[in-house]
């Protein structure tokens, strides 16, 4: 009686003991993901709160008369008249109407001017370009305002800002906000221009286009490539070393840091064959050379899981190997094939590294209209803006990796959506 009593004792004891460890188990995985989630949510919080106001744009709307006589122009339709004209008078004289304690001295003009952006005149000069007309008469005109005056808006009693505006241009500012002279809107220049030197006329056209131009290139050459060596790897090649070999070298190239792709892009695209840097083609071809071994183990991985029962199924019936693995297995796999292509090309959109390397670190201003233009990408341009001294450049810089966490999350939520609207139970 003794002995089972200590037995059951024993028993129970070692229970509380195993229980108490799953229990701290499974303690320390819950601590584990909040820890993550904690990351995550800072990180987004942080990336949200210094971005949010770069969709917003900060613009002065006057009251141009665009006086022939201030600007020195007399024909508007004459181009050399045009280049001649002085087109930051009657700017000035605009302001100087809604800020009447300014004087003339240069010094309050030169004040006054730092208030709009300083591509201002050149909008103005479009302007009469597009219609001569206006000449001479009174313009309802919006101008984006300058960096400091944009900054100055957003971020007033933001300690983490310095503001560069003097005092005198401060209370000016407040006085033109508070009259609805200077308001926040939409920022849609964000999206409709290229790269500029100045951060209230810089978008991410240009990054958005070079970075659809080179993902086409990627995704047209590593699919077919990475299927067709998948299938072939799979279903057709001898068992023997060198497959072997093979099939060890693709697994280890999909640990490979992007940066050596980079340098072998380097070498054999540019320096090798002389194709030109810091165009999509290049890009896509060195996105391509890293893409291909995450697509060629995801479709591999994708057909390994057709059951054998449909090979024999189709053979029993008289297909050939050919027409078992084109009608039957392939449709099958596709799903697969496709998920894993769509992660890959996620990878790539967000790759820096091989990039620069082949010159697609460029300042590009244009956005690109063919394969073979001069472009850059989003993470390229996030790079450049994130690096520049500009207060400016920094809340676009967040404001673009919003828009590329909007790119990958919707790539990612296409493969999800893909692997459970098309993947077969079996």
């Amino acid at each position: 009686m003794t002995n089972s009593t200590s037995q059951a004792e024993i028993v129970r004891q070692s229970l509380k003991r195993r229980y108490r460890k799953e229990r701290r188990f499974r303690a320390y995985g819950i601590a584990a993901i909040a820890v993550a989630l904690l990351a995550l949510v800072t990180l987004f919080t942080d990336i949200i709160s210094k971005g949010y106001t770069g969709f917003l744009k900060t613009t002065v709307t006057l009251e141009v008369t665009l006086d022939q006589d201030l600007m020195f122009l007399e024909d508007a339709t004459d181009d050399k008249a045009l280049r001649m004209a002085d087109f930051k008078a009657p700017l000035l004289a605009a302001l100087q109407k809604e800020v009447p304690q300014a004087t003339s001295e240069r010094e309050d003009q030169r004040a006054l001017n730092g208030l709009v952006s300083s591509y201002a005149t050149n909008e103005l000069k479009d302007a009469l370009k597009a219609d001569p007309s206006i000449l001479g008469t009174t313009q309802t005109m919006t101008f984006l305002a300058s960096d400091d005056v944009d900054v100055y808006v957003k971020h007033k009693g933001d300690t983490t800002y310095s503001i560069k505006l003097s005092e005198r241009q401060q209370q000016w500012a407040d006085q033109l906000v508070e009259k609805g002279v200077i308001e926040n809107s939409f920022n849609d220049v964000f999206f409709s221009h290229g790269d500029s030197r100045e951060p209230g006329n810089a978008g991410v056209l240009g990054a958005i286009v070079g970075s659809l131009l080179t993902m086409l290139v990627t995704l047209f050459l590593s699919f077919p490539i990475g299927v067709s060596a998948a299938i072939y790897l799979e279903e057709f090649a001898p068992q023997n070393k060198l497959t072997d070999f093979i099939e060890v070298n693709i697994n280890n190239l999909a640990a490979v840091p992007s940066i050596i792709f980079g340098l072998l892009g380097l070498a054999i695209f540019i320096n090798l064959f002389g194709m030109p840097r810091s165009v999509p083609v290049v890009g896509g071809l060195v996105l391509m050379l890293m893409t291909l071994p995450t697509i060629i183990i995801s479709s591999r991985a994708a057909i390994k899981s057709v059951p054998p029962s449909i090979r024999e199924a189709a053979e029993g019936i008289g297909a050939s190997k050919m027409q078992v693995v084109l009608h039957h297995v392939l449709p099958l796999a596709l799903p697969g094939m496709l998920t894993g292509s769509i992660i890959g090309m996620a990878q790539a959109l967000g790759e820096t590294a091989p990039l620069l390397l082949i010159g697609m670190v460029a300042f590009i201003v244009d956005v690109p209209e063919g394969f073979f233009d001069s472009a850059t990408v989003l993470p390229v341009q996030i790079f450049l803006w994130a690096g520049s001294p500009e207060l400016g450049f920094i809340e676009r810089a967040s404001a673009a990796i919003m828009v590329l966490l909007t790119f990958l999350i919707s790539m990612n939520a296409l493969a999800i959506w893909l692997r459970k609207r098309l993947e077969r139970r079996w």
